[in-house]
């Protein structure tokens, strides 16, 4: 199944899929050491989103978040990708420095549950469930 997507940065990942209905704040919300979310009123506290394929509504705090994931990919601790409901400046813009792919307003957004294998080609625009 091929879900399609716009394209917010360019690149292509594979992974297993970790979903969240909560926004996320990336500036005390994640740990950027160990790509832990620490918020400690977010629906996935105390998981890794390191080497996942990130699925959340959109980031929500300071300017500064996108800052944190540049510092989470130079740590090794980033999302292989990030996938939004709606795409803001924060995330859209530590997704690009981190050259981190990155979509939106995904079609079929029922089909994307946590646990899954995709890839998420931000080139052509879709994701692609494995």
């Amino acid at each position: 199944m091929v879900i399609k997507c716009r394209t917010i940065s360019k690149g292509i990942a594979t992974g297993e899929l970790i979903v969240s209905k909560d926004a996320i704040s990336f500036l005390g919300g994640v740990n950027p050491e160990t790509g832990e979310i620490i918020d400690p009123n977010h629906e996935i506290k105390g998981k890794f989103i390191n080497d996942k394929i990130l699925f959340i509504p959109g980031g929500k705090g300071s300017t500064v978040g996108s800052y944190v994931i540049f510092q989470m990919k130079k740590n090794h601790v980033a999302p292989r990708g990030i996938i939004c409901l709606k795409a803001e400046p924060i995330i859209a813009t530590g997704a690009i420095m981190s050259n981190i792919p990155m979509v939106d307003f995904p079609s079929a957004i029922d089909k994307l549950k946590n646990g899954i294998k995709i890839e998420l080609n931000s080139n052509e625009g879709k994701i692609s469930i494995l």
